[in-house]
């Protein structure tokens, strides 16, 4: 019985797709023309209003199209730089349309703000977008760069093939807080959470449309569009056929890089073709290929020892710790005071066993401590071992990574139109590269690969779809792990079973060794003058030459150190990023092993063909999601039995909109979702667009969002050269014992340090330390209020403008906190002085939530002007700041990272005298800010000293225009003046990019 009903359940559906495709056939052909010339236009698209039946015209400007739809029909005509027309057909039998180019501003159609098409205009949230002219038109190198053109956006340049795209404040280099969707895929790299830029997207000559939505929104698209979304649209087969291709060459120019200037080299090439309006196919690929901007930063962030970012480096710091300098882990002297202090009383021949000049040393203190009854460790603890830090010899990052990158696109798709109101799609896109990321450590993404396929069904009112995102790793690498590896594979830095043949003790005994015999004769020749002032003169003494004793203690200790270059050097370096994350001392490895997959399944179905939308329009919609962690234990935590954790996410969402006398349009919606490690959440918007006169809009809205916290945030287990990155679940804290050994703020052992150098006693000095208090841990909600002004004034003056103000609960930062190897105690003072040296302690660094609410506010002004001869003259300024930042608690770290003003200007004409030439000129300016992250050593985020300079750029093309060949010339460049600037701190420097670019298109009409 249940076998037939399936039978008939089958036969029932096939009975009506065949019956629905059958139904009376109409026919519809055409001429579409250019309204001045006359001349025939190729490849506009041509649909059936409600439907997605369409065709376009042919090289003689024609059309023909049969469609069963019933019923009063409109063809809607559109073609890219001329304005769309929707037309009644009627009876005629041949239509004849003219289309006028574009020139207005404020035409464009959306669909992010709402999920259904409607007027830029009227959208009820503040919406972006770049279309097809403006992205032919920008000067930036590649249509993902000219996003920074927009109002509002910053980005951070992490390397050519990495921009991340930021909105609104609380920024990354790895944004986990913009969602990026590529033809309504989650860009995500599932392991790292988020969009490793432009890598694994689409080529430019497959790019539609792209619209960014700045601000919360997750009530219509779920978790984590918390700070803007970016939705990539690409080109419909049926829509844009036929061959185009693009080659592109020039140099980059940065003073910073080793060799100043190089070539770059970037090609595509896009075929697509339809086969009686019901099959169509497409395939693009494309490859960029350069020598990267490199990070060169070698200023002093660690702030030991007195120094500075200003005045601090490797000659005058023994703890010196560069920027973009790796391997160079460090200790403090005083760390050593225990051990020498064990060795005192023993015999100086049992000593020289292990090491003559150590016993030379012993010998020499316990003599001068009976000759001058100072006590031995009094001598070993001032002179000898002071409170002194000293860092290993690091490695630059050019000594450590080939900056040679590389991406490679492939895309493909295949459209059916089942009938009229039917597609089925099966899409692919696989992207490769090697680039460059900053996150807790520098990272070389060398091979790393994302593979995205997709099988859809959609009609003019729904979709299904269904997705899975393949992440590999390949060979990458982190950097910091990788020059730490090599200082291991050489010299380890600790070992207490060999000491002596280690570097921190080589350095410590030796600076001992030269402070020892200094402190001896300056205090016989202040003995002889004035003993009351002897010892203090002789300790004056030592540090008047400890620069040249740090010297060469350094010198002692780096002897046979590993060179770049060197046969040693290279095979070290191959070995280390040949081993997993994170081996064990000494032998560290820093390669990635991350094979993570991401898989979605969502549906959206609006009711326009049963509820009038006249009356109320709704659409309903839901999703199920899953992460599947494969990083084979080296970056995310494995449960008890071995495994890594898989995270399941569901959710649902409802929108209503009504339209009430034609000049209100009111929108609701409500969003519910649900992680498997935390408590469901629901996402409310409630908007209202006012048209107050003809092409003046004034909008309002609320929502409430939030983020889920990342895979990584919840799971991670990673050691860094700065900390140990930790889940922010509770099940972390236990196992790294918490509760029975606590872990202190980094704030608090910072005054702790500071008040013992000072000279406070150790048990007043440890009342600073705090200890960490655990707390629940939730996702992060904001509540958005948003004002907006959209105005189009006598078709010439284009002027958007919005405010909003956030409110965080629940806000999520990074907490820094400090334990000692074993639990720190007052009467233990060993314990409490090992939370001072990184010898001694572990940093550990986890996502909490802010005991208080954060708050930001900002807004952006942009405008545009069509002067006569389509020339175009433009602006937009932008504010963001964040609200109480000195309530906040002393060392949170909430990654805010937006300057306060930023701004663009830019002058254009597409086509000027209809010559077929076109420019563009763009300048950018942004002030300078704060940035913190967890790259930076703690310290300098602590001092707030991790600040961007701000700067300027101006980009600029040229093109012309070649019909005989279908062709675009395009000559420009990016920073053209060449002026280094980065973007983010530890990123690279960036200079300027020339170009000359050659695009050729098939469909090409003027």
């Amino acid at each position: 019985m249940k076998k037939s009903s399936t039978q008939l359940a089958f036969a029932v559906v096939f009975h009506f797709l065949v019956t629905i495709s059958c139904f009376a056939q109409t026919k519809i052909s055409g001429t579409v023309t250019e309204s001045n010339t006359k001349i025939p236009l190729i490849g506009v698209s041509i649909t059936i209003k409600g439907t997605v039946a369409g065709t376009i015209t042919d090289a003689k400007g024609q059309f023909s199209l049969t469609t069963s739809a019933s019923g009063p029909l409109t063809v809607v005509v559109s073609s890219v730089g001329f304005q769309t027309r929707e037309i009644a057909v009627g009876n005629q039998s041949a239509l004849k349309i003219e289309l006028s180019e574009q020139v207005m501003l404020g035409q464009e159609v959306i669909v992010s703000a709402s999920r259904v098409e409607e007027s830029v205009m009227q959208s009820p949230v503040s919406v972006e977008k770049m279309d097809i002219r403006a992205i032919q038109s920008a000067p930036a190198a590649t249509f993902y760069d000219a996003l920074l053109n927009l109002k509002g956006v910053d980005m951070s340049t992490q390397s050519l093939m990495f921009r991340s795209v930021n909105v609104r404040g609380f920024s990354a280099n790895g944004n986990t807080r913009v969602v990026q969707l590529v033809d309504g895929m989650d860009n995500q790299a599932p392991g790292l959470n988020f969009s490793v830029g432009n890598i694994a997207g689409m080529s430019e000559l497959d790019v539609e449309s792209v619209e960014l939505l700045p601000g919360a929104a997750s009530a219509l698209y779920g978790p984590n569009a918390i700070n803007g979304l970016l939705l990539m649209t690409s080109k419909n087969p049926f829509q844009y056929q036929g061959l185009s291709a693009y080659a592109k060459t020039g140099i980059m120019s940065a003073s910073n890089r080793r060799t100043a200037t190089t070539p770059f080299y970037d090609a595509g090439i896009r075929y697509a073709k339809a086969f009686n309006n019901r099959l169509a196919f497409k395939l693009s690929a494309s490859y960029i290929s350069a020598t990267d901007w490199q990070a060169t930063d070698t200023r002093d962030q660690g702030f030991a020892n007195g120094f500075t970012l200003g005045n601090g480096n490797r000659q005058n710091n023994p703890g010196y710790d560069g920027i973009n300098v790796y391997g160079d882990a460090s200790a403090n002297l005083n760390a050593f005071q225990s051990t020498v202090a064990q060795l005192l009383p023993l015999p100086v021949a049992q000593i020289a066993l292990i090491s003559p000049d150590l016993a030379r040393i012993i010998g020499g203190v316990n003599q001068l401590s009976a000759a001058t009854k100072i006590p031995a460790t009094q001598i070993v603890n001032d002179v000898l071992l002071p409170n002194v830090t000293v860092s290993r010899t690091g490695y630059h990052e050019g000594d450590l990574i080939n900056y040679k990158v590389s991406s490679l696109k492939l895309n493909g798709a295949l459209h059916y139109r089942i009938n009229d109101n039917l597609e089925a799609i099966l899409q692919g896109n696989w992207g490769s590269g090697t680039t460059a990321y900053t996150g807790q450590d520098r990272y070389y993404i060398k091979g790393f690969s994302i593979g995205q396929y997709k099988a859809e069904l959609r009609g003019s009112n729904f979709f299904i779809r269904g997705y899975t995102t393949q992440e590999r790793s390949g060979d990458s690498f982190a950097i910091g792990i990788l020059g730490q590896g090599i200082n291991e594979a050489w010299k380890p830095s600790l070992d207490q079973s060999n000491l002596v043949g280690s570097w921190f003790p080589q350095y410590a005994f030796a600076y001992a060794g030269g402070a020892l015999q200094t402190f001896s004769t300056a205090l016989q020749q202040a003995l002889a003058t004035n003993p009351a002032t002897a010892y203090q003169t002789a300790l004056n003494a030592v540090n008047a030459v400890s620069g040249t004793l740090h010297t060469t203690a350094r010198t002692t200790a780096d002897q046979g150190r590993f060179l770049p270059g060197t046969e040693p050097f290279n095979q070290a370096l191959t070995t280390v990023t040949g081993r997993p994350l994170p081996g064990s001392l000494p032998n560290l490895g820093a390669k990635f092993m991350d094979k993570t997959n991401l898989y979605h399944g969502e549906f959206m179905y609006n009711f326009t063909r049963l509820i009038d939308p006249k009356t109320v329009e709704i659409l309903v919609g839901g999703n199920y999601r899953q992460y599947a962690l494969n990083s084979s234990g080296t970056i995310f935590a494995l449960d008890e039995k071995n495994n890594e954790y898989r995270i399941n996410e569901f959710g649902g969402y409802a929108q209503a909109s009504k339209t009430v006398a034609e000049i209100l349009k009111l929108t609701g919606s409500v969003r519910y979702d649900k992680n498997s490690n935390f408590k469901g959440q629901f996402s409310p918007r409630l908007s209202a667009v006012l048209t107050v006169a003809k092409s003046h809009n004034v909008r309002a809205s609320f929502q409430r969002g939030f983020r889920i916290p990342t895979a990584q945030s919840q799971y991670i287990d990673l050691n860094t050269p700065t900390s140990h990155l930790i889940g922010g679940l509770k099940q972390f804290r236990d196992k790294y014992n918490f509760g029975t050994n606590p872990a202190y703020t980094i704030e608090s052992v910072r005054a702790f340090g500071d008040a013992l150098q000072k000279g406070t006693a150790l048990p007043q000095a440890s009342q600073l330390l705090q200890r960490y208090q655990d707390a629940q841990w939730d996702p992060e909600r904001v509540e958005t209020y948003e004002i907006g002004y959209k105005s189009l004034i006598k078709n010439k003056l284009f002027i958007d403008a919005y405010y909003y103000y956030n409110r965080f609960l629940n806000f999520e930062g990074i907490q820094a906190t400090i334990q000692g190897t074993q639990p720190a105690t007052v009467d233990n003072p060993a314990s409490l002085l090992q939370l001072l040296s990184n010898t001694t302690r572990t940093v550990y660094g986890f996502y909490v939530n802010a005991p208080v609410q954060v708050k930001n506010q900002g807004w952006a002004v942009s405008a545009d002007y069509l002067l006569p001869g389509n020339f175009i003259v433009g602006g937009n300024v932008a504010y963001n700041a964040l609200v109480d930042r000195d309530k906040l608690p002393t060392g949170f770290v909430t990654f805010f990272n937006s300057p306060k003003y930023r701004y663009n200007l830019s002058v254009s004409n597409r086509n000027i005298r209809n010559s077929g030439f076109g420019f563009n000129v763009v300048f950018r300016h942004q002030d300078s800010f704060l940035w913190e992250s967890s790259f930076a050593n703690p310290e300098a985020t602590l001092l707030r000293q991790t600040v961007i300079p701000a700067f300027g750029s101006l980009d600029a093309q040229v093109s012309k225009r070649i019909p005989g060949i279908k062709s675009v010339l395009k000559v420009g460049g990016t920073n053209v003046l060449g002026k280094l600037y980065t973007q983010a701190w530890g990123n690279p420097g960036v200079g300027g990019m020339y170009y000359v670019s050659l695009t050729f298109d098939e469909l090409m009409n003027r």
